[in-house]
């Protein structure tokens, strides 16, 4: 069985690796819902039908290409994403700071989580709360269940990830029974349209992090064609299936708005699920950033912050976020996501497998399987190349931002290490 906080500072052992299914439904289960679905209902609302689905090809085609990457290194290595940065250009400190940047992303998505949680329970009430107090109580609610280890979040993750499927297949059926495909391809977008370069950039957004934490699941892998079938089939059912069907389905009803879509196709079962949807994945959220920043604050200043409390003071901020409207920001928040993380990602395959700075001790260290006795403080050139990459993919207008970023982040890391070398 996998479980992720499992040898969090050394090597999964080689006998302690998993079958193929064991790691490829975590690695599904992560991007299989309701991010997913969202995601698709926008590209399916300001785009046409092509141009969707361009965007899900050339933004799964860079998914692969990260996730591979890393994942590769991940089974190789057997380490975490966060401990393999540290022998990928980062460093010590540099791998703390990447670290940071994740759990901040995902106290994002949890103000976007639990807006949907909270519009949701509204709809149920027809109205009568309103949708700042629903999010005030959605989001107290959760965070108390985080921070105090509810365990009865436990079995709504084993139903959750079950239930949206089969209500995806319900409303699938449901909608697209007897549509005219031809008008389908022929439709305009509804909503405010989005270039081809946004919706790419928007692809990778969703789905990104999950590249980013892959080597935290394929540690447990045995072998490269493992990691490259679990890739393969996240990438067929949650971008042209999941993200595919939600295109389709806001195109036919005319919203990308899930909880308009779930209430109008299935009624009150469809918002219990999206209910149960936003609990699964936000209790993942909350706890992964609640654990990142309290490793973050150990890892710089040495001072160990109580874990309740941190996620207590941490929900607060997500809830704040939900009420301040981040749900209306969502398309933005994917595109800033998509030019932040890709940049880490390139900086650390580039010394992985082109610079390989550090694989001659990570080499030795593994035949011991033991960690490499020295661990750089902090990579000021990937910390430098990373932020250069981030501000072109914001600022750069021509192109794919998410390319730039990725491109630009990775080139100049290559060039700035080279030039020291020459130095010194």
């Amino acid at each position: 069985m996998v479980k992720i906080e499992d040898y969090p500072l050394s090597r999964v052992p080689q006998n302690k690796r998993v079958s193929f299914l064991s790691v490829a439904i975590i690695h599904l289960g992560m991007l299989t819902a309701l991010d997913q679905f969202m995601l698709g209902a926008v590209l399916g609302h300001r785009m046409t039908l092509g141009e969707a689905f361009i965007a899900i090809s050339a933004g799964s085609l860079i998914f692969a290409v990260a996730t591979l990457g890393l994942g590769l290194a991940g089974m190789r290595e057997g380490v975490s994403g966060s401990l393999l940065a540290r022998w990928c250009g980062f460093g010590r400190i540099g791998s703390v700071l990447v670290g940071l940047v994740i759990a901040i992303c995902l106290l994002g998505w949890f103000g976007i989580q639990n807006a949907i949680f909270a519009r949701s329970l509204d709809f149920a009430l027809q109205g009568k709360l309103g949708f700042i107090l629903s999010a005030s109580l959605t989001g107290i609610f959760l965070t108390i269940l985080v921070a105090f280890g509810f365990r009865a979040l436990r079995f709504t993750a084993r139903i959750a990830v079950p239930m949206f499927i089969m209500l995806v297949a319900f409303i699938s059926f449901t909608t697209l029974s007897g549509i005219n495909t031809t008008e389908i391809i022929a439709q305009p977008p509804v909503g405010e349209p989005l270039s081809l370069s946004e919706g790419i950039t928007m692809v990778v957004g969703g789905a990104i992090i999950a590249s980013l934490i892959t080597p935290d699941l394929t540690r447990y892998s045995r072998n490269k064609k493992q990691v490259f079938n679990i890739t393969l089939l996240t990438i067929l059912v949650s971008q042209y299936i999941v993200n595919g069907l939600a295109i389709l389905i806001a195109k036919t009803l005319g919203t990308a708005d899930v909880v308009t879509m779930m209430a109008q196709t299935a009624g009150g079962i469809g918002l219990l699920v999206v209910v149960f949807s936003t609990l699964r994945v936000n209790d993942i959220n909350l706890y992964s950033s609640s654990l990142g920043i309290t490793n973050a604050v150990e890892g710089v200043f040495g001072k160990k912050l109580k874990y309740s409390t941190t996620t207590l003071v941490i929900g607060s901020v997500g809830t704040l976020l939900s009420v301040l409207g981040i749900l209306e920001h969502y398309a933005d928040f994917l595109s800033l996501l998509g030019v932040i993380i890709p940049p880490i990602i390139s900086v650390m395959m580039v010394d992985y497998y082109i610079l390989r700075n550090h694989r001659s001790v990570l080499d030795r260290s593994r035949e011991n399987g033991i960690l490499p006795d020295s661990t750089p403080v902090i990579g000021w050139l990937a910390v430098i190349s990373c932020a250069a990459g981030s501000a072109a993919g914001i600022m750069i207008t021509a192109g794919v931002p998410t390319l730039n970023s990725l491109v630009i982040a990775g080139a100049l890391y290559y060039l700035l290490s080279k030039l020291k070398t020459l130095m010194h």
